[in-house]
Order: C-alpha cells, then sequence, then structure tokens
C-alpha cells in the first residue's frame, strides 16, 4: 500500500465515514456505524475513491426515501445499526446482504457504477425486512 492508498484510508476514517454517519443521523434520528474490511481496499486507489459514492451515498439516497415519514424513521432507529463494507474484484461477486441489524454490501468499487448496488436495491432490501 503506498502513501496515495494510506491518506485516502485516513481521509475516510477520519472525515468521510463520521460524516455519512452524521448525515443518517439526520436522515433517521440515530447515527449508524461504518465497519470497513480496509485489507480489501488497501491496494485498490481506484476502489477507495469510489468507495463513499458507490456505498455510502447510495445508502443515504435508500434512507431518505424509506424515512419521508416518521414509520419509516423509527423502523430504520430500531433495525439499522451497523454497515459492513467490503471490496471485490469483479461485479459478479456482490453481495448485498440485511440481518441482525447489520448491512453488509460487498460492491467492486474499481468497477464504478458496475461493481455498485443501486440505492432501489439497497432500500428494497432494508424495506422487507424492517
Amino acid at each position: 500500500m503506498g502513501l496515495p492508498e494510506r491518506r485516502k484510508i485516513k481521509e475516510l476514517q477520519d472525515i468521510t465515514l463520521p460524516e455519512r454517519s452524521r448525515e443518517i443521523a439526520e436522515i433517521c434520528g440515530r447515527a449508524v456505524p461504518y465497519e470497513v474490511d480496509w485489507a480489501s481496499l488497501e491496494n485498490d486507489a481506484q476502489a477507495l475513491n469510489f468507495l463513499d459514492n458507490l456505498s455510502c451515498h447510495r445508502l443515504n439516497m435508500a434512507l431518505r426515501v424509506i424515512c419521508q415519514d416518521e414509520m419509516g424513521k423509527e423502523a430504520v432507529r430500531d433495525g439499522l445499526k451497523q454497515v459492513r463494507l467490503k471490496n471485490v474484484a469483479e461485479p459478479g461477486q456482490r453481495h448485498l446482504a440485511f440481518a441482525g441489524g447489520v448491512l453488509e454490501m460487498h460492491c467492486a468499487y474499481a468497477q464504478g457504477t458496475d461493481g455498485m448496488h443501486s440505492d432501489q436495491a439497497i432500500r428494497e432490501l432494508l424495506l422487507g425486512a424492517l
């Protein structure tokens, strides 16, 4: 892992992910922490650059629709406890699951939009389980 990757990881850890967690608090009334498999990202500068947009932003878009009323906000506050992110090499390895309050998203971040889960897919998964 080179210096650019270490810098990007630090930025994500110290700035981006805490801001996204605070954004979730604004949407539903409770912050939700992120857990990232940094080992899956540490040697992939391209993936690191896309992590925020392809996962965090998409999740927040999905949550905004779910939390359009108090019932939705309450369901998210009570049900979503943590978000886990992992990088995978190919879009075919993507995985999206929600169990035990944990939303798990495995994305091929370096593949851009081909490697992500849409906000609609995230929303439908959460709506079916909350």
